[in-house]
């Protein structure tokens, strides 16, 4: 039997066949050039120094401010990171006399380090960036203050080294649960989603959803040349936007809830109560999992909005299934004690 490609859904032993994603997509390392020149204006960052170190790699996606560095202690250094000077290391470097000051800033190059950032503008000192350019390092400077271009060039980063694969399917947001509908080709996916917008839902994406792992949480969004379009079989491809406005469209979503949507003849058997929370695994990360039974005559779009419902008020931690069961074990207590007296 072949081995289920990495990064399929998984639910217990057995693998969900109508789902196949592709191999998942990890990330050792990006380059200082990437990181420069896309985002460069969200960062506000200026090359002061030699481009020759562009070509050099980021291997951690975090941010180091290397105080203890350049205060001679490297125990712990994290060099694979890019180096933030902020005002007090910048304040700490002036302070020491120039030949000291070389002598610590050039220990500190010897760790291969990625690029070095000045925040709030700061003019970095001479010896900075001349061996820099020696040593081939970037040096960088960002009119951002030390907290805020750490905590923006962290989510990049984040984003960066997250983990991708893609499934075939279709994702919506619906009153903030992010829905993935998946089934196989025909079973009406699409016209499921068509209904969705047209009660308020968005598109995210549309037969092929990509989806990043960050931080613990599965991040969707469709490949950027068909962003905001949708196949349905007869009809061909349709503008979610130029029929139901900007409003109809989402860049990404979390993902939070997939629902499976399978012809009667295809399913052992129909959940009657949903007292139980099925999950899924996708990339190490539990979804919790849906399968509806689509036929003429059902509303299906109606069933996966009263699906992500259902999901909302389990996550506010009120369970339907598991209220109708209480009440009917206290009416059969009741109906018990009745009897006895």
């Amino acid at each position: 039997m072949d081995t289920p490609p990495l990064g399929c859904f998984n639910r217990g032993s057995g693998d969900l066949e109508i789902l196949k994603t592709s191999q998942i997509r990890k990330v050792e390392c990006v380059s200082v050039s990437r990181f420069y020149e896309k985002y460069k204006d969200a960062l506000q960052l200026e090359l002061v120094s030699s481009p020759t170190g562009l070509a050099r790699k980021i291997f951690e996606p975090a941010i180091n401010r290397p105080g203890l560095a350049i205060a001679g202690f490297y125990m712990y250094f994290a060099h694979k990171r890019v180096q933030v000077f902020g005002a007090s290391e910048v304040a700490y470097l002036f302070r020491l006399p120039s030949s000291m000051r070389k002598t610590r800033v050039a220990r500190m190059y010897q760790y291969e380090i990625p690029c070095i950032v000045f925040s709030r503008n700061q003019e970095p000192p001479e010896e900075i960036t001349e061996l820099a350019d020696q040593a081939g390092i970037c040096v960088f400077r960002t009119h951002l203050s030390t907290i805020k271009f750490v905590n923006a060039a962290t989510i990049i980063l984040e984003n960066e080294f997250a983990e991708s694969t893609t499934v075939h399917g279709c994702m919506l947001d619906l009153r903030g649960t992010g829905i993935l509908i998946c089934g196989k080709s025909g079973v009406g996916k699409s016209e499921a989603a068509l209904g969705l917008i047209e009660r308020g839902g968005a598109l995210v994406a549309d037969d092929v959803v990509q989806i990043r792992n960050i931080g613990g949480e599965l991040i969707t969004n469709a490949p950027q040349e068909s962003q905001g379009f949708i196949e349905v079989r007869g009809l061909g491809i349709v503008n979610v936007t130029s029929l139901f406005g900007l409003k109809a469209l989402r860049r990404n979503k979390r993902l939070d809830l997939v629902v499976m949507l399978k012809q009667p003849s295809d399913m052992a058997e129909v959940e009657r109560l949903g007292l139980e929370r099925k999950k899924l695994s996708l990339m190490g990360e539990l979804i919790y999992y849906v399968e509806l039974p689509v036929a003429p005559g059902r509303d299906t779009a109606r069933l996966i909005e009263v699906a992500a419902i259902d999901q909302m008020l389990k996550g506010h931690g009120y369970n339907m299934a598991s209220e109708f069961s209480k009440q009917l074990l206290e009416r059969i207590s009741r109906g018990h004690m009745e009897e006895r007296n």
